[in-house]
């Protein structure tokens, strides 16, 4: 008896794997969705199903916040220079050429102005990527410019911070950047100018011992890391263990050290209105 064999294979099998470029999905780190680039950018960053807000930068944030075609930004090449001629696992003047490039950031912080629903703003916002958003002699100048220029112009500032705190390979050059932005806002706040601050995940160390914290209003986005010191060091010094949630947004919240918690989506709004109503 003949038996009919099939001379070639027509249908592709079911385990075919198809080629995924790279890039082109992200693991949400909270609920496990998988999320495609397009749809991430759609929901600014944030997961469609849990509604995590993913780190972003200045770039996106700045898309976020300005009107489209407004922004000019300042002092974009300024660079830090290593006066302690610093050296841990590597070189600090070799650490910064490593991150410009892999970047493409001069530091950890841009500036510039531009308008916000039609008003005239002064934003500056942090990278996290650039040596972990870390406040150095640059990020106090730029920051400090960014207050100036709101100051002379009495244009609202708008500070969104991002920082794993001041940066060790500037020592003390680091930490008088505290002084020095905390004196600018102290004298933005005489004048009757307007500052909001805006703390995304995570804002610890010297930033938040500082700027972050001086705001008119402090908002916050949801479920950010927010403190001085990291949950891990407090919990090693006082031997104990801390509440659930402690040092997120919503934990500030409830204990009166930010004001609002904010969606993403909604930043731009509800920035806009309150300078509707601090401005009257």
């Amino acid at each position: 008896m003949a038996w009919f064999r099939r001379s070639k294979e027509n249908i592709a099998p079911a385990t075919a794997k198809k080629e995924m470029p790279d890039g082109m999905w992200t693991k949400c780190d909270k609920c496990d969705e998988i999320i495609h680039k397009m749809e991430l950018e759609q929901h600014m960053y944030t997961c469609p199903k849990c509604d995590r807000h993913f780190r972003i930068g200045s770039k996106e944030y700045f898309k976020i916040l300005f009107d489209d075609g407004t922004f000019k930004e300042y002092d974009h090449k300024m660079r830090s220079v290593d006066p302690l001629k610093f050296k841990d696992t590597k070189r600090y003047r070799e650490r910064i050429p490593d991150a410009i490039k892999k970047t493409g950031l001069y530091d950890a912080v841009r500036w510039g102005t531009g308008k916000m629903n039609e008003r005239n703003v002064v934003i500056a916002c942090m990278d996290f990527a650039f040596i972990g958003g870390s406040m150095g002699s640059v990020v106090g100048e730029k920051i400090g410019r960014a207050i100036d220029r709101g100051w002379k112009t009495k244009t609202p500032v708008i500070i969104v911070s991002s920082s794993g705190g001041a940066r060790m390979m500037e020592g003390a050059y680091s930490l008088m950047q505290m002084a020095k932005t905390s004196a600018k806002l102290a004298r933005l706040g005489d004048a009757g100018i307007p500052f909001i601050s805006i703390l995304t995940d995570p804002t610890t160390g010297g930033v938040t011992a500082s700027y972050s914290m001086l705001g008119d209003v402090n908002l916050a986005e949801p479920g950010a890391l927010i403190g001085f010191a990291g949950p891990r060091v407090i919990k090693q010094t006082i031997g104990k263990d801390l509440p659930p949630g402690f040092q997120r947004s919503e934990f500030l919240l409830e204990h009166g050290f930010v004001d609002m918690i904010v969606h993403r989506k909604e930043m731009k709004g509800t920035v806009s209105t309150l300078l509707s109503l601090m401005t009257q």
